[in-house]
């Protein structure tokens, strides 16, 4: 291995041991018996409106912070916001690298070059980002997942960029 790459990381594993020490149950990892039916694209990236769902904690100053059980809320994060309005808490991986760069859980700056350079047609008025690792799978299908959607549907996006955690 390259003397400055470092090994892949056992997320199922490292989250699983996260979750017991908090105090958790064993979780149980969702399984799908059929892949995910996704919508067929209608016009092209450079011509849509792209929306971003971050699952890094990220939230903006002034905002509340994400609380670390099972916080099912979402932040709406202007756009336009400037990178350093922008904070991050999450109890699932260690906030170093997002605390120097947020880019790093929200790639904010990377999304406005993509609009700058014409690859998308433009930007979502408001990016979303909520706490990934939400120990309760029935919370975010039933209660987060419909707000996501309903909120970036009133919002005409086209397509999302999915940044997990």
């Amino acid at each position: 291995m390259e003397a400055n790459r470092q090994p892949p990381i056992n997320y199922i594993e490292r989250i699983t041991a996260t979750y017991e020490a908090l105090g958790y149950d064993h979780y149980q990892w969702r399984e799908t018996i059929s892949p995910p039916v996704f919508a067929k694209r209608v016009k092209s990236v450079s011509e849509s409106k792209i929306g971003m769902i971050a699952t890094g904690g990220v939230y903006s100053s002034g905002q509340i912070a994400f609380h670390y059980r099972d916080d099912a809320t979402y932040r709406a994060i202007p756009s336009s916001i400037e990178a350093s309005e922008l904070r991050a808490t999450h109890f699932a991986y260690d906030l170093t690298g997002a605390r120097q760069d947020i880019n790093v859980v929200f790639p904010i700056e990377a999304m406005r070059a993509l609009e700058k350079e014409g690859r998308v047609g433009s930007l979502a008025e408001n990016f979303l980002t909520c706490m990934g690792g939400i120990y309760s799978q029935r919370r975010v299908e039933e209660e987060l997942a419909p707000k996501l959607v309903e909120r970036y549907l009133a919002e005409e996006v086209d397509a999302v960029l999915l940044v997990p955690v």
